[in-house]
């Protein structure tokens, strides 16, 4: 089965309606590192419902939470890793709520045959009781086994520039061994990141660990040491995953402040 440009590009997506609790909330913050030390008062909000619970900005990625697409696409879902991944946020996300998300596929380039293909999606999520905006998903899929599909060659847009000095922060978490079971628990339950047998077949020596679970640590150094446990000062989080991370390998996030825009880089070392 092959990609089909002009069904996926015309297609018409239903919405749908999710909720989440303050339980989701303290456990998705769980699985990006944040609570690792229970005397730090500082990360106690984001994981203890009696502190004022506060709510990681790249938690939008896993509220409307629904992989159907990528397994419904035509593509090789065993073949499918994250390219990028943006979230705005419209005001600060609830501790709970009860949500509508609305799906939709913006673009779609053939890197040609061999080379793969690059699908860029749309989420917008809105409150069900007040109809309000709360975020919106961008995200890239890239389907490394579906090129040569016949559709137009392009790409999307360029990454966000690191600027060339060295950076005013450098933050490090070592993620725990078991990190992509507790993240699947949020969301991400693509076998790729828990069974060793799947991640072989994808061409990888062993599980990697999700690209939101490395995104949503890259926002919590910058939530922690750029914006002083403030998650509400995000209002856009964007970044392009390179290359695959590993559950147990220490990530280093590196900060650059510029007035309101803080770029970053996060690998593992």
């Amino acid at each position: 089965m092959a990609i089909n440009y002009d069904k996926l590009m015309s297609a018409k997506f239903p919405e749908k309606e999710f909720q989440y609790t303050e339980r989701d909330t303290m456990l998705y913050a769980l699985g990006v590192g944040m609570g690792r030390d229970p005397m730090d008062r500082s990360e106690l909000p984001f994981v203890f419902e009696m502190k004022g619970l506060k709510v990681m900005p790249t938690q939008a990625t896993v509220i409307a939470w629904d992989d159907s697409f990528v397994f419904n696409s035509g593509v090789n879902a065993v073949m499918v890793v994250h390219g990028e991944q943006r979230v705005t946020l419209h005001r600060p996300l609830p501790a709970a709520a009860h949500v509508v998300s609305h799906f939709r596929v913006t673009d779609i380039f053939d890197k040609g045959a061999g080379r793969g293909a690059v699908i860029l999606t749309e989420t917008a999520i809105r409150d069900k009781a007040t109809g309000e905006p709360l975020c919106t998903n961008h995200s890239t899929v890239f389907a490394r086994g579906d090129g040569g599909f016949g559709g137009p060659n392009g790409s999307g847009a360029p990454p966000h520039e690191i600027p060339s000095r060295q950076p005013d922060l450098v933050s490090d978490v070592r993620m725990s061994p078991d990190a992509a079971f507790v993240y699947a628990l949020s969301g991400d339950r693509n076998p790729l990141h828990r069974d060793p047998d799947v991640a072989a077949a994808a061409g990888f020596p062993r599980a990697i660990i999700q690209g939101l679970c490395t995104y949503g640590h890259a926002c919590r150094a910058v939530v922690k040491d750029a914006c002083d446990y403030a998650p509400e000062r995000i209002a856009d989080f964007g970044a392009r995953f390179t290359a695959p991370a590993y559950p147990g390998e220490t990530l280093r996030t590196e900060i650059w402040q510029d007035g309101n825009i803080v770029s970053f880089r996060c690998r593992s070392i």
